[in-house]
């Protein structure tokens, strides 16, 4: 549709929406009145109110009661992917999401929120290579920066190799499970050497609006990666819940 032929509070999202996507307005900025963008654009406080509700639709402003209208703040974290930093972070005990948080000024934190056994629900039992129901021990965690919810991560094992193992505790491991796994006493003892990662886009449910704080319209991308060992062994999948409106991911792939 042309722009001339676009309803009014449309060009207004639009050009507000041009405005925050290209840093001219700043997250925390705080919006022109409802009056003074009635005047702006010539038109009425009814047209405005329903600009700025569809940019609070796309998770772009937030309203705050008694203040006004402000760009939503985006604690965004640029996660870079290589086999290299995989071993480098591995080896200092530092987990990846920390480390690259750490590195842009950051604040990250991860918290337990569970350990248990439950049947493997039918698509981690796909990727695991192993029969609906089979016992897993999940471990569930929350990925949080400067105290803002970012990622809900739930990590699933095979009991029969895990269990009686520092999985099946309600605590932090240190290298994370990848270094239990590569350890020669360990219960695997092998190297891994392949990440698969399956992303899909879709809306959150409830309750992951609620655990990370998700602004309406902004859509979830749900990553499974599962682990290889060097002999085609497969040791865990991570079903990572991430929000589309604070993460930016790069992967680099060495192709010999």
């Amino acid at each position: 549709m042309p722009e001339r032929d676009l309803p009014t509070y449309r060009r207004i999202a639009d050009d507000l929406r041009t405005l925050i996507l290209s840093g001219e307005l700043v997250p925390g900025e705080k919006l022109r009145s409802e009056n003074e963008l009635k005047d702006q654009y010539g038109t009425t406080r009814v047209t405005v109110r329903k600009a700025l509700a569809l940019l609070k639709a796309d998770g772009l402003l937030i309203s705050e009661q008694g203040r006004g209208v402000f760009v939503r703040p985006r604690p965004n974290v640029q996660m870079l992917t290589t086999g290299a930093n995989f071993r480098k972070r591995r080896e200092t005990g530092v987990s990846n999401f920390n480390a690259e948080a750490a590195a842009q000024g950051l604040r990250p934190e991860q918290r337990i929120l569970g350990v248990e056994r439950l049947p493997a629900p039918a698509e981690v039992a796909s990727l695991l290579g192993v029969d609906d129901g089979t016992t897993v021990i999940v471990r569930r965690r929350a990925y949080f920066v400067n105290d803002d919810p970012m990622q809900l991560v739930d990590g699933y094992y095979p009991a029969e190799l895990f269990g009686g193992t520092e999985v099946e505790e309600p605590r932090r491991i240190r290298g994370g499970v990848s270094r239990l796994i590569e350890d020669p006493e360990g219960p695997v003892g092998q190297r891994i050497t392949q990440f698969v990662e399956d992303l899909e886009i879709r809306m959150p449910s409830p309750n992951e609006i609620k655990a990370l704080n998700i602004p309406p319209g902004v859509p979830l991308a749900r990553v499974f990666r599962t682990a290889h060992t060097a002999a085609g062994q497969t040791v865990e999948v991570l079903d990572s819940r991430i929000p589309c409106d604070r993460h930016a991911f790069r992967y680099v792939i060495d192709v010999p």
